[in-house]
């Protein structure tokens, strides 16, 4: 009959190290080591990034412009090159905005791009195609073709950059801008921490970090959400960041130099005490939102009660 394999360190053991009832102890050898800590909270949240090997495959797609420039007359040369040219500046375009556009769509409140890069990109990527496919004395209609086509298919493949603003409606500009400005600088933090912790070569200390970026994302939101609570986060979106990244970048140092243990330790304890501030305080900004809330019904209930009108 199969029996279950497992020892006093299997889940379910009782206590003082016996094997849980039904399961069948090893008799000797040491026991397994203890599986990997899942990493999988890193991921909540996260997106597909849209700027993949759609936008990446467009670097490509001009190359045979660049070879056959060279077997042209010095008119051709010179059109091909050109067309070769404002094709892989369509493509960077066309890349920048899908990061733009996946930065937009990661934010609650959003400011539309001020450049619509992949509307330029679209009309680059037609004049390119249009300039390619002249031939002197050929006439203009197949170039406008292709205009036309390259101008569409594009737009059709990537979209129209975002037009209007999202989540704005009834939030002073002038503090959203604060509160932009504010997260983009803790966002450069971030980037910073996991850049310098890639050169320790740890995949469980890079899950470490993405996981308390997970924690600072979501009070940037949150102070997204409601602008009044920047002043209350102030520190945390600058001065915390700050003097993570400090502390990232030095570790990596040591790290990647020695492999220190209580290094590893203390670096691990103070992304757990920075994780958990980070969440006390998104509490905190929530919590002052929800009272805020109940006071304006209470003062609308009360306006609506002098007034003569009563909830059914």
């Amino acid at each position: 009959m199969a029996r279950r394999y497992g020892g006093p360190h299997s889940p379910g053991a009782a206590p003082g190290g016996a094997a849980p009832a039904g399961v069948h102890a090893p008799s000797s050898g040491p026991a397994p080591p203890a599986p990997a800590p899942s990493v999988g909270s890193a991921f909540r949240g996260a997106r597909v990034s849209r700027a993949g090997a759609r936008s990446n495959f467009l670097f490509l797609a001009p190359a045979p412009f660049l070879v056959a420039a060279f077997f042209q007359p010095p008119a051709g040369l010179a059109r091909d090159l050109a067309a070769f040219g404002i094709l892989v500046l369509a493509a960077w375009l066309t890349r920048e905005g899908l990061v733009a556009e996946d930065a937009f769509s990661a934010r609650t409140v959003a400011r539309r791009p001020a450049i619509p890069r992949k509307a330029f990109a679209s009309v680059l990527t037609g004049a390119g195609l249009a300039l390619g496919g002249y031939v002197a004395g050929g006439g203009l209609l197949a170039p406008a073709i292709f205009a036309v086509l390259g101008t569409v298919l594009h737009g059709l493949a990537f979209g129209l950059d975002p037009l209007r603003d999202k989540g704005a409606e009834g939030i002073d500009p002038f503090q959203s801008e604060r509160v932009a400005r504010a997260v983009d600088e803790a966002e450069q933090h971030l980037k910073a921490m996991a850049d310098a912790i890639l050169r320790a070569a740890d995949r469980g200390l890079e899950a470490r970090v993405e996981r308390f970026q997970a924690a600072a994302r979501a009070m940037f939101r949150q102070v997204e959400n409601d602008p009044r609570d920047l002043v209350a986060a102030r520190r945390y979106l600058s001065v915390y960041l700050l003097g993570a990244r400090d502390a990232t970048v030095r570790f990596a140092d040591l790290y990647a130099a020695r492999r220190e243990p209580r290094a590893r330790a203390e670096y691990e304890a103070l992304l757990d005490d920075l994780e958990a501030s980070f969440a006390a305080q998104s509490a905190a900004l929530m919590e002052n939102d929800r009272t805020a809330l109940d006071i304006e019904i209470e003062v609308l209930r009360e306006r609506l009660g002098r007034e003569g009108v009563r909830p059914e």
